[in-house]
């Protein structure tokens, strides 16, 4: 028998050595690999989590947002587990005004500017915002005809909320309040809001007296965009074309928040949530996780998905009293309340035309 040289004795003796070598170094890469997952992990969920606590620390809470169950339109129907939803948005305006107790129903002196129905369908495929004239003539549970902003004066954020659940037949999910303020704060963290200015005007007073607002395509820092949704006394039709403003204003805020390099900006997004949290006030139920739970939902949102239009009304007039008010298109609220119905406002909007405002 002839035995193995030294050479084929040392090649024999070192395949083993070289396979244990390689399995070992193939575990450290992936022990190291999960070393780096869990360590991200952890990072991302304590950004998230810090997120969430300056939300949910930085923004009030209405204890009594919702009216008595029994005066309450029922839930909606959940459709493939996911039901419509229907967000009622207050814009307020501190100025001048005192400031809405959140802690009981009591009634203030506080009006809301700003009224917006938003809802969304359960395919969550878009997002619709209808704006309610603050004028708008309607019938106040338990208070008779009067200017809809008036509800907030009259009984705190629960007659509002009864208030639209009556005009529309349709439950309100989750109230949000945002001072307008918060404009300011939001759209600084943003770098500025780019917004197509439709009718040119200068204020006549406030921080911005004098500034011209040009036609066309401004790039707003945070004092030029809450100037902007304030002024209403500059235009023909005053209110209207404020609310067309605040549209187009939210529009362009939303398209750039959701624009990949807002999203995947860890310091822009902390900016945001701690500049505007201040200034908004949810019900106890809308925290972050909530919101966190929606946007997810709303993932492959597009800004084209969003639509945002004007309550139809029957223009101006004045109340018995002597009030000038808006006066309501009982036609167009119906055929609303019917689409909100079936969640099919989208055939509504479609039939009307409203898929860039009105």
């Amino acid at each position: 028998m002839t035995l193995p040289t030294d050479t084929e004795t040392s090649s024999t003796e070192s395949r083993p050595r070289r396979q244990k070598s390689g399995k070992k170094t193939a575990r450290n890469v992936l022990l190291g690999f999960a070393a780096v997952v869990v360590v991200v992990g952890l990072v991302c969920g304590l950004y998230l989590f810090n997120l969430a606590q300056t939300f949910n620390n930085g923004s009030s809470k209405i204890d009594a947002a919702f009216p008595e169950e029994s005066t309450r339109p029922q839930k909606a129907e959940p459709v493939n587990g996911t039901a419509a939803m229907n967000i009622l948005v207050m814009g307020s305006d501190s100025r001048g005004t005192d400031q809405v107790d959140l802690e009981t129903n009591a009634a203030t002196d506080q009006r809301s500017d700003t009224l917006m129905l938003v809802h969304i369908p359960a395919d969550r495929k878009n997002v619709y915002a209808v704006s309610l004239m603050r004028d708008l003539w309607v019938n106040i549970p338990g208070k008779g005809e009067s200017k809809i902003n008036a509800a907030l004066a009259y009984g705190g954020v629960p007659l509002v909320v009864q208030t639209v659940e009556s005009l529309f037949n349709q439950r309100i999910d989750h109230v949000a309040m945002i001072d307008f303020e918060g404009f300011k704060g939001l759209t600084d963290a943003l770098g500025g809001v780019e917004v197509d200015v439709k009718i040119p005007f200068s204020p006549n007073g406030g921080p911005m007296k004098g500034h011209y607002y040009a036609a066309g395509k401004q790039t707003f820092n945070g004092d030029e965009a809450l100037a902007f949704v304030r002024e209403r006394k500059s235009f023909s039709d005053g209110d209207y074309q404020r609310v067309r403003n605040q549209q187009a204003y939210l529009k362009s805020m939303l398209s750039k928040i959701i624009a990949r390099d807002t999203l995947t900006n860890p310091v822009t997004v902390n900016n945001m949530v701690s500049a505007v949290s201040p200034f908004v006030s949810v019900d106890k139920s809308f925290d972050a996780a909530a919101i966190g739970s929606l946007a997810v939902s709303l993932k492959d949102l597009k800004v084209n998905d969003t639509v945002m239009f004007t309550l139809p009304t029957l223009g101006t007039g004045t109340s018995a009293d002597g009030q000038s008010i808006v006066m309501a298109d009982t036609q167009a609220i119906s055929d609303i309340a019917a689409a909100l119905s079936k969640d099919q406002l989208s055939t509504y909007v479609t039939a009307h035309s409203l898929q860039k405002g009105n």
